[in-house]
Parts: structure tokens; sequence; C-alpha cells
């Protein structure tokens, strides 16, 4: 099969293209705050912390919640409407963080399932690697 025609490349590439749009818009826009993008661009990770305490699907929920493009689609749309220009800039380095994981090939979790995502597939990982359920 052609490697440009697999669904896990398409989704790095798909990746790659947020990651460079949510940078470029980030500059264009809020030129000179390039500190504040560093300093919250792995911000989103700070859900994986649901993953210590729990196991299931709680806490593939809080993650996905920080790791679909609709939180930082939403926030941008408020920001448009004339919205703190912050949210502008939530919302940029947002989308550029979940297009950043995207490219690595991090997906939405499964419940139970830490390492399978929507990218990955279960047979990618060695065994042994998955959590189960409880």
């Amino acid at each position: 099969m052609n490697p440009s025609a697999r669904p896990s490349f398409l989704l790095r590439a798909e990746g790659l293209a947020a990651l460079t749009a949510a940078c470029f818009a980030y500059h264009r826009f809020f030129p000179g705050h390039g500190g504040l993008f560093a300093a919250l661009f792995l911000a989103p990770d700070v859900s994986l912390f649901a993953y210590l305490g729990s196991r299931g699907g709680f806490s593939a929920g809080v993650y996905n919640a920080f790791h679909t493009y609709v939180g930082p689609v939403a926030l941008g749309v408020i920001a448009l409407g004339a919205g703190p220009a912050w949210t502008g800039q939530i919302a940029l380095i947002w989308f550029a963080h979940i297009g950043f994981d995207r490219l690595l090939g991090f997906g939405l979790k499964y419940p139970g399932e830490f390492r399978r995502t929507h990218i990955q597939r279960a047979a990618d990982f060695p065994a042994g690697l998955s959590i189960a359920s409880s």
C-alpha cells in the first residue's frame, strides 16, 4: 500500500498542517508573544494526570476533551466575536499543540487502553503495554 494512502500518514500530515497554520497565525496576529506560546504549548498535557488515579473511560474522556479541535475552535470563535485577545492566543496555542500531537502520532485515547489511539493500532505496540480496564 502506498504510504500516503494510509490513514495514519494522512492524520500525521493533517497534524503538520494544523501545527503550521496555528504557528503562522499566532506569529501573524500576536507578534512578540512567543514566550507565552512556549510557556503554554504543553499545557493541554496536564490532562494526562487524569490517568494517575483512574483507569477507564474517565481518564480517556479528560484527555480527549483537551485533545480534540472542538475546544480551540470554539475559543477561536469567541475571540473572533470581539472576545479578549488572550482567547485568540490560547486558541491558537491549543490548536498548535493538538496538531503537534497528531504529527507525532498521538491521537485520541480509547477507554482503558492508554497506548491505543485513533491513529495507532493496538498491533503497533509490543504485547503488555496496553492498560486493561478494571
